[in-house]
């Protein structure tokens, strides 16, 4: 069985020498977290899975101390408590913001979808207790359960620096004086193979000091009309719940979805979410406008199947449509102070996104 990720491979030929595709192929823990850890790749629409790999990571960290090599030992052992392995993967990087889903029943629930016919869950649930099945902590005589905590940290090793390179990217853009050049570097980061989140805190911050630019008149009568900026709002991270809605506009009541140009489907459930009020779609894509807005109304055209209720509904909900082209077109029209307010923005955002003040604070 071929080995997904080439730093798996090499902690496996570290550890095991010439007996490591033997182990791999004898291992579905080492098979499961090969698989899960795709992210470091930076591909857009892969989950980090952090939530699943710290439930067994924390498991694995006590184990480790307790019972390595110790399989009599821990056959009778009746599992870690619940909070003792709360708190430990919440305070790991990223971790904050993890639920309990993991423990609870997700890492079970994509083990069984992964390898159907096993007999034994990976996680052992008993009243508040979890322990991983020593079915999965050993080939033969061997305990893996060492070389598992190493391709976990090396994951987290490698998401680290992936996160922090932005920073340092953005380091670069703020000791820059050409202006030109920081507005080119910007619109570099605008790619179709960005990452969502990144995508969408850029783009945030770009939509944010172009509107902040455009002056409106409000008033409840002639008389008390007063001249008001435009303001954006982010609604909170760029994986939240919230309701279909990534950015709200201020004081024209607009709603913002940032999303990709390959899921026309997923555009009519995000209309749907906010009871048809009109959204402008931030997409990530190249493609010009015009095309994506024909594209997107002949899907709506071929959903409706001719019933002129269904066609109006979603094509009144469009309110207007922003790709790559309008957001590196807008950058290059910003002044040089609102550049440095961007480039502020991204960094505060994805700081806040990746909470690394916190991670940073707890490091020693």
């Amino acid at each position: 069985m071929q080995i997904t990720e080439s730093f798996v491979e090499d902690i496996l030929k570290m550890k095991f020498k010439e007996d490591y595709q033997r182990i791999y192929d004898s291992s579905l823990l080492l098979q499961y977290l090969d698989r899960k850890m795709k992210a470091v790749h930076g591909n857009s629409k892969t989950r980090r899975s952090l939530a699943s790999i710290y439930a067994i990571y924390s498991i694995l960290h006590f184990y480790q101390h307790d019972f390595y090599n110790q399989p009599d030992q821990y056959r009778d052992f009746g599992g870690y408590d619940y909070m003792r392995l709360f708190n430990y993967y919440r305070g790991l990087y990223g971790g904050r913001k993890l639920q309990n889903h993991a423990l609870n029943s997700r890492v079970n629930g994509e083990f069984r979808n992964r390898f159907p016919t096993i007999p034994n869950d990976l996680i052992i649930i008993d009243n508040g207790k979890y322990l991983i099945h020593i079915d999965y902590l050993y080939v033969g005589n061997q305990d893996i359960s060492e070389a598992a905590i190493q391709i976990i940290e090396k994951y987290i090793d490698l998401l680290m620096a992936k996160d922090h390179a932005l920073i340092q990217t953005l380091q670069q853009m703020q000791a820059l004086s050409d202006y030109s050049a920081k507005k080119n570097q910007i619109n570099a980061l605008l790619t179709e193979d960005a990452e969502a989140r990144i995508f969408e805190i850029i783009s945030y911050a770009i939509l944010k000091n172009h509107y902040k630019n455009i002056k409106v008149y409000f008033g409840y009568s002639k008389e008390t009309i007063q001249e008001e900026e435009l303001q954006l709002f982010k609604t909170g991270r760029t994986n939240a719940n919230d309701g279909g809605i990534d950015f709200v506009m201020r004081p024209v009541g607009r709603f913002f979805q940032v999303t990709e140009v390959n899921n026309y489907d997923k555009y009519l459930l995000d209309i749907d979410k906010v009871m048809h009020f009109p959204i402008t779609f931030v997409i990530k894509t190249i493609n010009r406008k015009q095309t994506v807005l024909r594209e997107f109304q002949t899907y709506i055209e071929e959903r409706a199947n001719g019933m002129r209720v269904i066609r109006e509904r979603y094509e009144k909900a469009i309110e207007e449509i922003i790709t790559i082209n309008e957001l590196q077109e807008w950058t290059f029209e910003l002044d040089d102070s609102d550049i440095d307010d961007l480039i502020r923005d991204i960094d505060i955002y994805y700081k806040l996104e990746m909470n690394m003040e916190t991670e940073d604070e707890s490091e020693e």
